[in-house]
């Protein structure tokens, strides 16, 4: 058996559904798709408070065309669903195609998330599951943001956040986690953006995260080297001999609840938990959190080992936020083939979120 501390993902309160606002993402994606196979599970519907964000009649238009596919499978009926109707301008939803990402679409998606930031905020809602954005069709319509973690990081007041990707394994119940420290900017800007103060930050962030939202206490974080071999002693690259490793040793100093490993070689810092997610009952020294310096060194084996299930959670906010670890899939939407699985997690994943901190904060 794996010794990952579970004690944090706690049995929900029925008499205290988590009240989920639901954000259909780009409507000319898969996210209406993924939401609607999501929401006809009757335990999600039963379990959680959940209200859709988007348009109640783009979404009709959209359950009867999936209706109409080949690849029938069960649909929630919308009529049957909590629905906020966002407003949008008559002449934006006639440009919204299905497959097709546009200045229309973006516009719709980013109102969508407007609206669910502001009621939560206000108090209306304990967390926020997003649909999938495409960023073309933002920046198509007007907003330049790298994502909507970073719209929800600024409507939310906050600079310190970051991008946790969450998954369990089916196979053996174990539970990965893997921080960015940094996210949507070219490789060759990583080396320059990495800094001590920025990794003390995201470090900051995995810890409170892991004792509020999961209730792990002092845990075990691995945290990648930048180089090949982490530098091989500056024969491969300086990073690590100039600043990453002394900063890591005067983290251990200022930190001695933690076990902090590293920096490791990220060939390597995958092995353990790809055996652990595959059943391997040999691997021991499991870490809580793994600390991936930037997106496709995080990314890469985080999607190999759960592609169809990892959760996007963002940290830092004053409230939950989850997100499917996929994208708007413009090129099957619509064909009723796009795979709920991650919708499904992410769904489950802020109810969890929402009903610790809920239990903490009554036990405070």
């Amino acid at each position: 058996m794996y010794q990952n501390n579970q004690d944090g993902l706690i049995n929900f309160v029925k008499e205290n559904r988590p009240r989920l606002a639901l954000t259909l993402g780009d409507p000319a994606g898969i996210g209406p798709e993924v939401i609607l196979k999501a929401l006809a599970d009757p335990e999600i519907r039963k379990k959680y408070d959940v209200t859709l964000v988007g348009n109640g009649d783009l979404l009709a238009q959209i359950y009867y065309k999936l209706n109409l596919t080949e690849n029938l499978v069960a649909l929630a009926n919308p009529d049957e669903l909590s629905v906020s109707d966002v407003q949008l301008d008559g002449k934006i939803k006639d440009q919204i195609i299905s497959g097709i990402g546009n200045a229309a679409s973006g516009a719709a998606s980013f109102a969508y998330m407007e609206y669910a930031i502001a009621q939560t905020l206000a108090g209306k809602f304990d967390g926020i599951v997003t649909g999938p954005i495409a960023k073309s069709a933002w920046k198509a319509a007007g907003y330049n943001y790298p994502g909507q973690t970073e719209l929800l990081a600024q409507k939310s007041g906050v600079d310190r956040f970051g991008m946790l990707f969450v998954a369990r394994s089916p196979h053996t119940n174990w539970t990965l986690r893997a921080l960015l420290a940094t996210t949507h900017i070219p490789l060759r800007q990583v080396a320059d953006v990495l800094t001590p103060q920025l990794l003390t930050q995201k470090l900051d962030l995995l810890v409170e995260c892991l004792e509020k939202d999961f209730g792990i206490y002092r845990g075990r974080i691995a945290i990648a080297g930048l180089n090949p071999h982490s530098g091989e002693q500056g024969q491969l690259g300086h990073e690590e001999q100039d600043w990453l490793i002394p900063w890591l040793e005067q983290e251990r100093q200022n930190r001695p609840q933690l076990q902090l490993d590293g920096p490791i070689p990220s060939d390597t810092m995958w092995v353990k938990p790809g055996q652990a997610w595959y059943g391997n009952s040999l691997v021991q020294n499991l870490a809580d959190g793994y600390l991936a310096l930037y997106h496709d060194q995080g990314l890469i084996p985080v999607k190999l080992m759960a592609f169809d299930r990892a959760v996007n959670t963002s940290i830092g906010l004053p409230f939950v936020r989850t997100s499917p670890d996929h994208g708007t899939a413009f090129d099957i939407a619509g064909k009723g083939i796009a795979d709920a699985t991650s919708m499904k997690a992410a769904i489950h994943l802020a109810a969890e979120l929402v009903s610790q901190r809920l239990a903490k904060k009554n036990n405070e």
